[in-house]
């Protein structure tokens, strides 16, 4: 589902595959070769959400801002550039740059950065504000830098990002 809201109209690249059970709704900005996957959503009706180049988000993710308030100082989400957000993920009001894998059940909360080739097990959170650095496996809750990243494991960022690529390729013919 495609919805516009406010005058937002999603914007997709024609490469993009999006799922006929997945929502998409307002400003949202979707690139090239990615792809939204059943039951995954991204909601922009507050801010923006940008979504890079050859990203997949899984089944059951969701994706949303949040507004400018006393409380908040409102942040838009953005995504870079191969990107795999496991299934059921919770990506809120954050930025995750290139080449980073979001574990499967994850939650990524208000104002965290991820940085470059970075991996976050299955089931972490990263906290409002938090900062990850690049090279690092991440895991638990909250979110601990574990270990640097194996030569194997920077690749599988490229590898993974590369399958859902093709995948959705096949699901476009």
């Amino acid at each position: 589902m495609i919805r516009t809201f406010k005058n937002f109209n999603p914007d997709i690249h024609k490469t993009a595959y999006i799922d006929e059970q997945s929502t998409v709704i307002g400003n949202v900005k979707i690139g090239k070769d990615s792809a939204m996957w059943p039951q995954s959503v991204a909601r922009g009706d507050i801010n923006p959400i940008i979504i890079g180049e050859r990203t997949n988000i899984q089944d059951g993710t969701i994706i949303h801002v949040t507004h400018k308030s006393k409380y908040s100082p409102g942040f838009s989400v953005s995504i870079g550039d191969d990107v795999t957000v496991g299934h059921s993920a919770i990506i809120h009001a954050c930025k995750i740059s290139d080449r980073v894998l979001i574990g499967m059940g994850s939650t990524v909360l208000d104002g965290a950065e991820i940085a470059p080739d970075t991996m976050i097990g299955a089931g972490a959170l990263v906290g409002p504000g938090k900062h990850l650095e690049s090279g690092y496996l991440y895991l638990g809750s909250p979110a601990k830098k574990i270990r640097e990243l194996t030569q194997k494991e920077r690749d599988f960022l490229i590898y993974s990002a590369k399958c859902y690529v093709d995948l959705k390729n096949e699901y476009l013919t």
